[in-house]
């Protein structure tokens, strides 16, 4: 499997394909799938459905360019979260505080979507489709979310060092919950709710 590059890094071409996917040359690659997303969709029937019965499918996957996630780097990644929904919320990544308060941007390549952020008292909804770039401030935790019907792709490029706490979004939630809107109307942006309670699919017999 590819994998970061030691320091010190040699200035480098690193190519992509907006609506493929992936980098060359290649870091890791990461799976999540829908397993991997307990206690994030507030329908928590729906989400162990969809596990149990729906197969377990994969929800994103995040391809890193070579560059480390090291103090003085600017790793990137591109982002695909495939379409659909859970209970009428669309798919979406885990979400994320940087430990270390740093800025971040997005660019969209392909599909689309949104980026939804949250300061711990406020939520801010920006569009995301090809060409949009969506700029996340120091402080703000930040996930994305596929609205449309085909896959939704971004690419990140962050400090190396800012860090990942996934942990923030289970503890404060993101504001708001992105939900399908009746008859092709732009997505519902609603309060947030917690997930109703959840259990590992494996212990639901």
């Amino acid at each position: 499997m590819p994998s970061y590059a030691s320091p010190p890094i040699e200035p480098s071409l690193i190519t992509f394909d907006p609506r493929a996917g992936g980098m060359s040359p290649s870091g890791p690659v990461l799976t999540r799938r829908m397993s991997d997303l307990d206690g994030l969709f507030a329908d928590g029937d729906a989400w162990r459905a969809a596990v149990r019965d729906g197969g377990d499918p994969v929800v994103y996957d995040v391809a890193s360019s070579p560059v480390p996630e090291a103090e003085g780097e600017l790793p990137q990644s591109i982002t695909t979260i495939r379409p659909g929904t859970v209970g009428g919320e669309f798919h979406m990544t885990k979400g994320h505080q940087h430990p270390n308060p740093q800025g971040e941007i997005y660019l969209g390549l392909a599909g689309t979507g949104g980026l939804l952020l949250f300061d711990g008292d406020r939520p801010r909804w920006i569009d995301m489709y090809p060409g949009a770039i969506g700029y996340i401030p120091p402080g703000w935790a930040h996930r994305s979310v596929n609205t449309g019907d085909e896959p939704y792709r971004f690419l990140a490029v962050y400090p190396g060092n800012a860090g990942h706490d996934y942990g923030w979004v289970l503890d404060h939630g993101m504001g708001y919950r992105v939900r399908r809107a009746p008859d092709g109307a732009p997505p519902l942006l609603v309060p947030f709710t917690a997930s109703s309670p959840s259990t590992s699919p494996s212990n639901q017999e």
